[in-house]
């Protein structure tokens, strides 16, 4: 897998209106669609809205980085200083997500696909 950010996570308030403002906007029907996540994937750049995000410590959208091995990649992170901001949390067919929190306290999302 070629690694790179891949995904975008909004933390938003209101999920049935958000989905209605970010199927608008791109133009597309969401691919899921349940009380965690809605996902929508605009040639090949998926756009989620987390309604658990606010409540999480989420402050604005985070970019994930599309990784291999997210353990392997958070321990390295971690070992060149990063400081840790979400362990490693499966959200779903084998989906595994984590983040960390650069040297200036930006959010850096990790995800694993299954």
């Amino acid at each position: 897998m070629t690694e790179g950010i891949k995904t975008f996570i909004y933390p938003v308030r209101d999920l049935a209106k958000a989905e209605t403002l970010y199927n608008e906007l791109m133009g597309v029907e969401p691919y899921m669609d349940d009380a965690y996540c809605i996902g929508f994937n605009v040639e090949g750049q998926d756009v989620g809205l987390d309604p658990h995000g606010h409540s999480q410590g989420m402050t604005g959208p985070v970019g994930y980085w599309h990784v291999d091995d997210i353990k392997k990649r958070l321990k390295a992170l971690l070992d060149v200083g990063a400081e840790a901001h979400q362990e490693v949390k499966d959200v779903g067919g084998g989906k595994l997500i984590a983040s960390v929190k650069d040297t200036d306290g930006n959010v850096i999302g990790l995800f694993q696909s299954a």
